[in-house]
């Protein structure tokens, strides 16, 4: 097994990811948007905090009427950021892409929040759907197609003011406080998008993506936004979790000295949280076939973070197949359950290994600096 070529979610052929953020004046969060390809894709969800924030995650229930969704849209701001999949909806409806109803279509965006408010200052410093505006149109520029380079610390670009698309339309009532947005690439890792006021067991958190490439020439990918109250650290040696899944080479990691560990004292955890993420892949799946890859999902994510699943954590998982390859047989479902998990671990740890550090959520090499393996 290998990583696809960008070690990211649009490794999934047909996938797009978009990353929009606003920091600075009493902000630090941002909204992440992940685009089908033409027609949609199968979706199903799995939900395990006991406080999550979502959006139509009822729709991909299988008993119920919808087969496919046209984006999904993870966001910060909590309840309020749910408000970043309106933005989403708009831009698909103008292009006329939703489940086709009389007089038009409505787009199928299902969304799911972590718990960030006030990382910036100011409470309801939130996004809003301008910003999921924003997101939606980063993943719909060149650099958010699969054949973009994997980036980890990536710089962000400042959306320009001349660019009509991006302005908020008349009558639209925003919270940005006159600060404005950023965008990074498809493939970045770290304090991006929904994960940029991510904290993650008192070290920053992020936004992480990681792909594998089965035997057969499946495709499994995963994008994780960590914002967890447990700790993402391995209790006996303080290494990332995640990363003990890591493919050859993908880690350059190695355990920080007992001096280091002993020394970490993460402050006070914060009281709500939660990780959220997209699992994805090309085989052709069904409803209830996607539910069961994002349950398994969740394996990863509780091999990644201790605890996980809390009552202050609302976490919850998508799960996409583009159907570009047939139904898989029993063999390959296997094979794609059981990379899924490993997948999803590894974005967790990218996204913590990408994170940048900030008063009170250090980086992790900020804290353990000896992890980073040095070349002999």
């Amino acid at each position: 097994m290998r990583s696809g070529p960008a070690n990211a979610l649009v490794d999934v052929p047909g996938l797009r990811v978009g990353h929009a953020q606003r920091v600075g004046g009493g902000h630090r969060t941002g909204t992440t948007v992940v685009v089908a390809p033409a027609g949609g894709a199968v979706a199903g969800v799995d939900v395990r905090g006991a406080a999550p924030g979502t959006r139509e995650t009822e729709l991909l229930d299988p008993r119920n009427l919808v087969e496919r969704v046209h984006a999904v849209v993870l966001s910060g701001g909590s309840a309020f950021g749910l408000g970043a999949a309106c933005g989403v909806v708009d831009r698909l409806a103008d292009a006329g892409i939703g489940y086709p109803v009389e007089g038009g279509a409505v787009p199928i965006v299902p969304a799911a929040v972590i718990f960030d408010l006030g990382r910036g200052g100011t409470f309801r410093a939130v996004p809003d759907a301008a910003l999921g505006a924003a997101a939606y149109d980063a993943a719909l520029s060149p650099a958010a197609t699969r054949d973009a380079p994997a980036a980890s610390r990536p710089p962000v670009t400042a959306l320009s003011d001349e660019r009509p698309a991006l302005r908020p339309r008349e009558g639209t009532v925003t919270q940005d406080g006159g600060v404005s947005c950023t965008t990074a690439p498809a493939t970045a890792n770290g304090s991006v998008g929904a994960g940029t006021g991510a904290v993650a067991g008192g070290l920053a958190g992020g936004v992480g993506t990681a792909s594998a490439v089965l035997p057969d020439g499946t495709t499994v990918a995963a994008l994780a936004v960590v914002n967890a109250a447990g700790s993402v650290l391995d209790p006996a040696d303080a290494t990332l979790s995640g990363a003990r899944y890591g493919l050859p080479g993908e880690f350059a990691l190695e355990p920080p000295t007992p001096e280091e560990a002993a020394a970490w004292r993460p402050e006070k955890a914060p009281s709500f949280n939660t990780t959220i993420g997209v699992v994805a892949t090309d085989l052709a799946l069904t409803k209830a076939r996607c539910g069961k890859l994002a349950a398994v999902a969740h394996d990863g994510l509780a091999r990644a973070i201790r605890p996980a699943h809390t009552m202050t954590d609302g976490d919850t998982i998508f799960a996409l197949a583009t159907c570009a390859r047939p139904a898989p047989d029993h063999d390959v479902l296997q094979d794609a359950l059981a990379a899924v998990a490993d997948v999803f671990s590894r974005a967790v740890a990218h996204a913590v290994l990408a994170a940048t550090g900030r008063e009170g959520a250090p980086a992790y090499l900020d804290v353990f600096p000896s992890a980073l393996r040095k070349e002999p």
